[in-house]
């Protein structure tokens, strides 16, 4: 039994009470049922000590997923942060992923990596969007490195950019793979500043979007460096996008191998389309 009072360390360092019900939400929100989530956890808290970290959690939970007959899907679902981590380390493939998952706010995106003059300096924007006649100026922002956090430097630099700009942007938001620290969260509050994060906000986060519209990037299926960055260019940054064609066309559009690409494609639709 896991003692009433029990702690591991976070990846930045953070000693907390360790959660059960954070394996069952995950397990249930990347597909399992009630009943398997919670065969997972048994298995999983039969294995777990004081102070361990919550990555060896997280592999034990993998583990015991993989022992599970029948779901690879889930194995792959549950991976859905470490895809996102994956998508480095320039972090480029990031933006073009949040390029891709845009329209799923409602957002057009009118511009990429855009060179935009201010009124004292000339900027690089990450991303520009449209949505209601209205244009903003979006950054992303990707770590590579578990734990960190996106905080007031990049809140206080987003606006200071926003505001040498102003009247060419209606708004402000930053996307980002990973936590917001509190303090960009009170800043960007107070000055009309949107946060998609992990985690945050809470009704609306990076990953609740991912899994209400099975957005899984493409990072998922296990890529190699070379493929990601040829997908990356190529504009299919979602996993589902290679059900769009069929393998002969994606292999002409990438240059990956026909083989390669219905590999992928199989387990794509073994991931959303189990049955």
């Amino acid at each position: 039994m896991t003692p009433r009072k029990f702690f591991i360390y976070k990846a930045d360092g953070r000693r907390v009470k360790f959660n059960e019900n954070k394996i069952l939400s995950t397990c249930m929100r990347a597909g399992a049922s009630k009943q398997t989530a919670k065969r997972i956890l048994k298995k999983v808290k039969s294995e777990v000590y004081k102070d361990m970290t919550s990555n060896d959690i997280y592999k034990k939970v993998l583990r015991a997923i993989s022992q599970e007959k029948g779901l690879k899907a889930l194995h792959q679902r549950y991976q859905l942060k470490d895809a996102i981590m994956r998508m480095g380390p320039a972090g480029f493939a990031f933006e073009n992923y949040i390029a891709s998952i845009l329209k799923y706010y409602d957002y057009q995106v009118t511009g990429k990596r855009s060179k935009i003059n201010g009124k004292c300096a000339i900027h690089e924007i990450d991303l520009i969007g449209s949505k209601n006649g209205q244009k903003f100026l979006i950054e992303c922002k990707y770590h590579s490195i578990r734990g960190a956090y996106t905080g007031l430097k990049e809140s206080l630099y987003t606006h200071a950019r926003y505001l040498d700009m102003v009247p060419k942007f209606s708004g402000e938001i930053i996307f980002c793979n990973t936590q917001v620290s509190n303090h960009a969260k009170k800043y960007a509050k107070c000055i009309g500043q949107q946060f998609f994060s992990w985690r945050y906000p809470a009704s609306n986060s990076l990953e609740k979007i991912i899994e209400k519209y099975n957005l899984y990037p493409i990072t998922i299926l296990n890529l190699s460096q070379n493929e990601l960055r040829i997908f990356s260019e190529s504009n299919m940054m979602v996993a589902k996008d290679l059900l769009r064609y069929d393998s002969t066309k994606i292999a002409r559009m990438t240059g990956i191998s026909k083989n390669r690409i219905t590999s992928m494609q199989k387990l794509v639709e073994r991931i959303f389309y189990p049955n």
